[in-house]
């Protein structure tokens, strides 16, 4: 196959994974109030329902039911599918209280998205990334065929 004919073909399957959206169902991780993001919060998973595209995590360290200084803190992690909107609404409204600071009550939210992406408390992952190097590998391997067939003919 030709140079350019694989640059075409190349550039026609980045635009199909950019364009086309796939039908199965998000899968996230869900838990409600874990201490810790240990056992349920990284052993059950739900397909997410149409509409949610999202993983949605919070991250709380205080103390329960109340946050009050002084009191035992600890972690509360929470998992859940979410609609892109509802999960940055929660996002921004966190981001205030984001803090990081071992003394205080903080909470934060992150959204992600991508199966099961939400597996670490604050991570991220995108299926077309993965599209994308899958095309890109491809597309680099049939180059260098072509250029190493060139070569030793």
């Amino acid at each position: 196959m030709e140079t350019w004919k694989l640059a075409i073909v190349a550039l026609i399957a980045i635009y199909y994974c950019s364009q086309v959206n796939f039908v199965t169902g998000l899968e996230c991780y869900v838990c409600s109030n874990q201490t810790g993001n240990v056992e349920k919060c990284l052993n059950t998973i739900k397909t997410c329902e149409p509409g949610e595209d999202v993983c949605g995590t919070e991250i709380r360290w205080g103390s329960q039911p109340y946050f009050s200084q002084g009191a035992l803190k600890q972690y509360y992690v929470s998992k859940r599918c979410m609609t892109k909107q509802r999960c940055q609404a929660q996002r921004k409204r966190h981001m205030p209280y984001c803090t990081h600071i071992w003394y205080e009550d903080w909470s934060c939210h992150e959204c992600c998205r991508g199966d099961r992406c939400n597996y670490f408390v604050i991570s991220g992952s995108s299926k077309n990334f993965n599209c994308y190097s899958s095309i890109l590998t491809a597309a680099m391997s049939a180059f260098i065929m072509v250029w190493l067939r060139k070569q030793f003919v």
